[in-house]
């Protein structure tokens, strides 16, 4: 079936190597942040599903523009972007004149790839994300990272021409990031939704073109390096459970092509490793 560009630069130029620069300008001073709750997951959960939603504006960014909506419990008030779209086509042209088959762009994908995430270790690298209703329509609802002080996304990082300190596991995180992008087969892994905080914490956005049905690796070739605990993880992947807390967001057959691409990773990297050494693959 023939698919657009997976934006195989974005996955060529981000992986780098460290250096001193870090994300302020050298002597810049960062202005100070506003105090972010210490909440932990199951809070900031109950917060998305229960906090009032006071306020929303368009955000003007990306293909869809989701939302970004104001919330409050009446203690705490904080952003959270809003994805409604839930797009489904029998053809879709784009605009390098590629067409895909059976396209779809869903906000259900957003919430399919945050439950998988939770599965395999990786929700830390992904805004927490529910589903609720505002104004009667249903869609996803993050945690607005994007406005954090200090955040940039990739692109706005090659442009600029910053690099990561020693300290900084760059290159980890860029490799989770490709194994995750194979795994549910996201075609719209590009610069603009990969984010990176004032402590080169990256967080992945926007699945919402994700989880294709072809039993194939997205980007194969970029898939050189993995964190082993991350693909132990993936390897005890259960298609039932799978199945059980994506039930709302992703049918039989997205599910079924999940676990076979959970297979053709394992695959790959049980092959790298007998091809160049564990030492060499995984970390």
């Amino acid at each position: 079936m023939p698919m657009r560009s997976v934006h195989a630069a974005f996955f060529t130029l981000a992986l780098t190597f460290v250096s001193c620069a870090g994300l302020a300008p050298a002597g810049a001073q960062q202005p100070a942040a506003p105090a972010e709750p210490t909440w932990g997951t199951a809070q900031i959960t109950n917060f998305l599903l229960n906090a009032k939603i006071f306020r929303g504006k368009k955000t003007g960014k990306g293909i869809t523009s989701p939302w970004e909506l104001t919330l409050t419990d009446g203690t705490v008030t904080h952003d959270a972007a809003f994805q409604t779209v839930d797009i489904h086509k029998m053809t879709n042209e784009f605009v390098d004149g590629t067409v895909e088959l059976n396209f779809v762009d869903s906000y259900k994908y957003d919430l399919a790839a945050y439950e998988i995430a939770k599965l395999i270790g990786l929700d830390s690298m992904m805004p927490v994300t529910v589903e609720r209703k505002w104004q009667a329509q249903t869609g996803a609802l993050s945690w607005y990272v994007a406005t954090m002080p200090g955040m940039i996304d990739e692109g706005e990082r090659l442009k600029q021409k910053r690099e990561p300190p020693p300290s900084v596991n760059w290159n980890d995180q860029m490799h989770r990031m490709r194994v995750f992008t194979a795994l549910v087969y996201d075609t719209d892994r590009n610069v603009t939704n990969a984010l990176i905080g004032p402590d080169w914490k990256l967080w992945m956005i926007d699945f919402s073109r994700a989880f294709r049905l072809p039993a194939r690796l997205v980007n194969e070739k970029d898939l050189i390096k993995s964190d082993r605990q991350l693909l132990a993880r993936i390897k005890a992947l259960d298609g039932d459970e799978v199945a059980r807390v994506t039930k709302s967001y992703l049918n039989t057959n997205e599910v079924s092509g999940v676990m076979k691409r959970r297979d053709l990773i394992v695959k790959h990297f049980d092959d790298l490793v007998a091809a160049k050494g564990e030492k060499d693959v995984l970390y």
